[in-house]
């Protein structure tokens, strides 16, 4: 059995966040080893670095290496800090490759996170960063009991509700495995002592009458929702609800939606800036005014015994050459705009660049007339799931009960579904998020304002979402692809086992300059 194989069947039978702990215990992943930057004793002084990025990894290098004494000055592609730390306003423009523009209509203060949109409290550095900076972070609801789980085939196509189709997975579960017990069938690996503890936790946690039975009652009603709401007055009484089969629950094959808070990296608390997770490269982009120089696309990276030269040109002035020289180089360019750039480096680092695809995503943000999901549905923040190729619904975790319009995350698609999402023009893309909404929301139609859709493999600066490593393939590059090669290092969240989150991105750099530093402090030569 491959490690593939056993994680996905550790994640089918116990859910995510068992498979996520196996995960870091075979060295797929783990928590952030952030405990502060790293002390660059000695100084740099005398010594230049260019970076080439101003995404959160490189600007975090730029940042504590000119703390420490070193020239430092970044080339940026875009005109804006943050790289994939974005948020589109009412106002921007965006043009993807191929040549699509679209123009942002959202309303003042409202807008879509392209790319990352949520921070786990055990990331430590971004909120230490975001701490140092000052940017004002609010809780990011992960979870809502309120939300959707939608199965076309299930219930006749009708989403239910995430507390009642959790509640009633947990009470028939509960009620099979009490079941099991009492008629002594896990002698062998439950005492007696421990039979009845068990017993007692499987009626808590399952929500079991008396008779350890999972049915309609106020036990079960107070897990899944009553059919009327407790109240006051001669109108006081709830009606309970009635629990879904057993074999209903199994069809609406709700397992990943279910575990979906319970993933390590989704469990709260989580956090998002205020104002839109872009606040975080603007205030790294303020802290760094006049080292960055945007507009600049990088065309070739070449290294020789004193230092490395970089081409590039003002994408602002096409077809004026430009070139810049330091000592040592730490790219972040995402690889996959790295394996088309000439770079003379050591087959190693080479290789290692090119083994790494990147994964395709896609959002859409649809902004409405009304915060209908508040006011008709009573959700507020989390996230309803669906099996349609939109996967997921995101809603705001901010402005609740502000009235007036709102903007939701119409979709966040991976995959198969990313990819034919991404063939489709923008417009194209916002119909088929109303399309598959309305299936969950039937007030889509008539309440849709405005959208904006962002397909990360057609995003001119990354050509892609993020870097996509096999066990495989990080056994044989991954080392490769972080050691120094000459007078040129690598960083970003390819460079990290937390892939595709900003912890990863800036974890990955300052280990990066501690390397670094200690080969300039110590006199080595490249």
């Amino acid at each position: 059995m491959s490690r593939r194989q056993l994680l996905r069947m550790i994640g089918a039978v116990a859910g995510g966040a068992a498979m996520y702990q196996a995960m870091g215990n075979l060295g797929f992943a783990a928590e952030s080893p952030y405990r502060g930057p790293p002390r660059l004793e000695g100084s740099g002084k005398g010594s230049s670095v260019l970076i080439l990025g101003a995404g959160l990894a490189g600007m975090t290098a730029a940042y504590e290496l000119r703390k420490a004494g070193y020239k430092v000055s970044i080339l940026e592609y875009n005109d804006r800090p943050g790289g994939r730390n974005w948020s589109l306003y009412g106002g921007d423009s965006y043009t993807e490759l191929g040549g699509a523009t679209q123009h942002c209509r959202f309303d003042k203060g409202l807008y879509l996170n392209p790319g990352p949109w949520r921070i786990p409290y055990h990331h430590h550095a971004v909120l230490d960063y975001c701490k140092l900076f000052g940017v004002r972070l609010e809780p990011f609801v992960q979870v809502n009991y309120n939300a959707f789980l939608h199965n076309s085939g299930a219930f006749g196509g009708r989403p239910q509700r995430l507390r009642t189709l959790k509640a009633d997975t947990q009470g028939h579960i509960a009620e099979l495995l009490s079941k099991s017990v009492r008629q002594r069938a896990l002698d062998e690996q439950v005492s007696a002592e421990d039979r009845e503890k068990l017993l007692e936790g499987l009626r808590r946690w399952g929500a079991l009458d008396a008779d350890f039975r999972y049915l309609r009652g106020e036990t079960s009603s107070s897990r899944r929702g009553y059919d009327k709401d407790p109240g006051g007055g001669l109108s006081a009484r709830p009606l309970p609800s009635q629990p879904l089969g057993l074999s209903d629950v199994l069809d609406a094959n709700a397992w990943s939606g279910l575990v979906a808070g319970e993933n390590y990296e989704m469990q709260t608390a989580m956090f998002q800036p205020v104002g839109g997770m872009g606040m975080i490269g603007k205030a790294f982009g303020r802290e760094l005014e006049g080292v960055i120089r945007y507009r600049s696309k990088v065309v070739s990276i070449q290294q020789d015994g004193g230092g490395v030269s970089v081409a590039y040109e003002d994408t602002g002035n096409p077809g004026v050459a430009l070139s810049a020289r330091a000592d040592w180089c730490l790219c972040t360019i995402p690889l996959s705009i790295l394996a088309q750039i000439p770079m003379n480096v050591g087959a190693p680092m080479q290789a290692a660049i090119d083994a790494v695809p990147y994964n395709a995503s896609v959002k859409v943000g649809l902004q409405f007339k009304r915060r209908f999901w508040e006011e008709d549905e009573r959700i507020y923040g989390g996230i309803s799931y669906t099996d349609g190729p939109i996967a997921s619904i995101g809603y705001p975790s901010t402005d609740f009960f502000s009235g007036g319009k709102g903007v939701l995350l119409g979709a966040y698609a991976g995959g198969l579904n990313a990819l034919e999402m991404t063939s489709m023009t923008p417009e194209q893309r916002i119909e088929t998020a109303l399309e598959y909404g309305s299936r969950i929301h039937p007030q889509y139609r008539r309440e849709f304002d405005n959208g904006i859709a962002v397909a990360w493999h057609r995003v001119p600066f990354t050509q892609g979402c993020a870097g996509r490593w096999t066990e495989d393939s990080r056994a044989e590059h991954y080392d490769n692809l972080c050691q120094i090669d000459g007078r040129i290092l690598l960083a970003g969240e390819h460079a990290s086992y937390i892939p595709a989150w900003m912890e990863g991105a800036i974890t990955s750099a300052l280990d990066a300059i501690g390397r670094l530093h200690q080969r300039v402090a110590t006199g080595a030569s490249a």
